[in-house]
């Protein structure tokens, strides 16, 4: 039986900030984030307005789940809002490769790191442009680093195996589960 195609994507958007805070739980260095390399199928897959809503509550849900919300979290969710607008404007001529991802997680980091380094560090805690930015080059190194590994498995996995996947649709789930018509 083929599923129907569905208008909501709950269980889809589950996985994947489930994905994102499962990572961002296990120790690693502060400058490996998983964010934007999940982002980036959700905006290719569903467009600049899911990519923003993926960032955003990937920020907040860790925040709350963590108990770290604070300042630095309006910054945070608007850079990566920010990031899901544009890498669904990337995406919409483009198609799902590694390649494309690489290229926008390049594109993504700079951009964010330049918003948050800056932001952050100036803003918040009052550094100086210098400090902020000789601090901020070797942040961003391994923020590329981070996002270019994550966004050249993660990325095709999670559009291919969970977005293009229609046995994880909601009109399905809820068929399998005996709780939709």
């Amino acid at each position: 039986m083929q599923p129907q195609r569905s208008k909501t994507h709950i269980f889809k958007y589950f996985i994947g900030l489930s994905t994102v805070i499962i990572l961002r739980l296990i120790p690693h260095p502060p400058s490996f984030q998983p964010i934007m390399a999940t982002m980036m199928p959700y905006s290719k897959n569903w467009g600049k307005f899911s990519g923003c809503m993926f960032g955003v509550l990937s920020i907040l849900s860790y925040d709350l789940l963590t108990g770290t919300l604070g300042k630095w979290s309006l910054l945070t969710v608007g850079a990566y809002g920010l990031l899901g607008i544009l890498s669904g404007i990337f995406f919409k001529q483009r198609k799902s490769s590694v390649k494309n991802y690489v290229t926008f997680a390049i594109l993504g980091t700079l951009i964010y790191d330049i918003i948050t380094g800056f932001g952050v560090g100036m803003l918040i805690f009052n550094q100086g442009f210098y400090q902020t930015l000789t601090g901020q080059i070797p942040f961003t190194i391994q923020s590329m680093l981070g996002n270019i590994v994550f966004s050249s498995i993660l990325s095709p996995v999670i559009y291919k195996w969970i977005l293009k996947n229609p046995k994880l649709e909601d009109v399905y789930i809820l068929q399998k589960l005996n709780l939709a018509k």
